[in-house]
Order: C-alpha cells, then structure tokens, then sequence
C-alpha cells in the first residue's frame, strides 16, 4: 500500500510539469506581441517622416498629428501586454517548476521576480492590466469627439475612476502592511 501512495504522490507531484505549456505558450504569445508592436513602431517612425513635408496643409499635418499619437498609444499597449506575458510566464515557471537560478544573481530579478505565491502573480498582472486600461482609456479620450457637455462629464469621470484605481492600487501594496521584520514602518522592502 505504501508503494502504490509513494508512486500517485510522485505522479501528482510531477504533474505541476502541465504548467510548462502555459509557460511557453504566454512566452510565445509576449514574443508575438514584441514583434507585432515593435514592426508597428517601424512604420510609424516612416510615417512621422512624412510630418515635415511642406506639402502637408494644416488639415492634412493635424490628421497625421492625431494619427501618430493614437499609434504611439496602441505601441505602449502592446509593449505592455507584452510585459503581462512575459511576467506571467516568468511568475508560473517560478512558482510551479523552479526558481530560476540566473535570475537570483540579476539585479533586475528583484524587480521582476519577487513573486512567492499565486497572489503575488496576481498582484503584479493585475497592476500592469490596469496600466493597459488607463492606455486604452487615453487612447480613446483622443479620439472622442466632445458634442455636449455630458461628453466632458464622461471623460472627467472616467479620469477620476482612473485616479481612484491608482490609489487603491498603491495603498493595498503599502498601507497598513508591516514592512520586513514586522516591524511598522521599518525598513523598505
């Protein structure tokens, strides 16, 4: 009997290795979009050097103008998204299959990979998912078009919704919690 628990533990234990195809399936997936923004900056690059030709007539320069901001915003969207794959990945290796040994002698790593549990993967998407939103939201306010004031109301609202979930953001990571040592208002961590 003790055999049979001994092979279904080590059986249950080794099938955490699922987790490797969402590891290299979000790995891919950030890659993808690491490409497809950075190709989208390349052809904007192209088109701003159009921005300078005299030929342009103000309409014409203020369409290219309106243009390349509402392109620079949809590139930081998808470096961001980018960015949630790739911590995504990075968060399930780590926590399901091994730390990664290179990383814990990179001084980046303890920007990047200072996730222990589901929580902390968690907290760390969900903050750049609202940065993702907060560009999105710009993205549209540019191309709104303000036909009564309610319009303004919206926009004004929906920047001060913005404001209060970058609050309460940063006040669930730093308020009312015991920095390291548990001691209040110790050292940073």
């Amino acid at each position: 009997m003790r055999f049979l628990e001994s092979l279904f533990e080590g059986f249950l234990w080794n099938s955490r290795f699922v987790i490797m195809a969402a590891v290299i399936g979000s790995l891919f997936a950030g890659f993808a979009i690491f490409y497809i923004a950075t190709v989208d900056v390349v052809y904007l690059v192209q088109h701003t050097l159009h921005y300078a030709d005299p030929a342009l007539t103000g309409d014409a320069r203020k369409a290219l103008h309106d243009s390349t901001v509402t392109h620079i915003v949809e590139v930081v969207d998808g470096y961001l998204l980018a960015t949630v794959m790739l911590i995504f990945s990075l968060g399930l290796y780590e926590l399901f299959i091994s730390d990664i040994d290179q990383a814990h002698g990179s001084r980046a790593s303890s920007k990047i990979l200072v996730i222990s549990n589901l929580d902390d993967l968690k907290s760390r998407l969900a903050k750049v998912i609202i940065m993702i939103m907060i560009v999105t939201l710009f993205e549209e306010a540019l191309n709104m078009k303000m036909t009564s004031p309610i319009d303004l109301l919206y926009l004004g609202g929906s920047i001060a919704l913005v404001a209060l979930a970058l609050y309460l953001t940063h006040s669930s990571d730093h308020g009312g919690k015991p920095a390291q040592g548990g001691k209040e208002g110790g050292e940073a961590h």
